[in-house]
């Protein structure tokens, strides 16, 4: 809680740099590392989901959690060391994914997020599952064999949406 109140002592100026990043108010690398690393542990049990994932490679979870961490405002390792936007596309792109496996996708996430305890308030799972419903969506329909894709696009960044985070002041 202690990091939560300094947190938000510097976000009560407004969303500007002194505002968290969704990255630093979820943690940062470590806290989403264990989120898909839990989330990776789901998958290949669930019969909708995991046949996308056979075969993954044995580092994905690392992969998809530096992508997030670019994403919600962390280092931009992924575009650095994984080739960005393009590269996360390439995995999508012909996989035909189904609205029913990108919903259970979200089941799974939200479910090893609540496992490993991210933070549960309003404002930051908002923008979380705001992320999460635009990107799989985005997933679903590049994944559609012979889709028109945009091949050459800047990882989004992604924050706070119209709801900054809120702690209540110390009593």
């Amino acid at each position: 809680m202690a990091r939560r109140r300094a947190l938000f002592t510097a976000a009560m100026a407004g969303p500007d740099e002194t505002t968290p990043t969704l990255y630093e108010w979820a943690g940062g690398a470590d806290a989403l590392v264990a989120l898909f690393t839990r989330f990776y542990e789901l998958v290949p049990l669930d019969p909708l989901v995991g046949p996308l994932f056979a075969g993954m490679d044995p580092h994905h979870a690392e992969h998809v959690a530096v992508w997030i961490g670019e994403v919600f405002g962390g280092p931009a390792r992924y575009t650095e060391e994984r080739g960005g936007y393009p590269a996360m596309l390439g995995h999508h792109v012909g996989k035909a994914i189904t609205e029913a496996q990108r919903r259970r996708w979200i089941e799974l996430l939200v479910d090893a997020a609540d496992q490993v305890a991210l933070p549960d308030d309003p404002e930051f799972r908002s923008a979380f599952m705001a992320y999460v419903e635009w990107g799989t969506r985005l997933a679903v329909s590049n994944s559609v064999p012979g889709a028109g894709v945009v091949t050459e696009a800047p990882v989004p960044r992604w924050g706070w949406g119209e709801a900054p985070p809120y702690v209540p002041p110390e009593a």
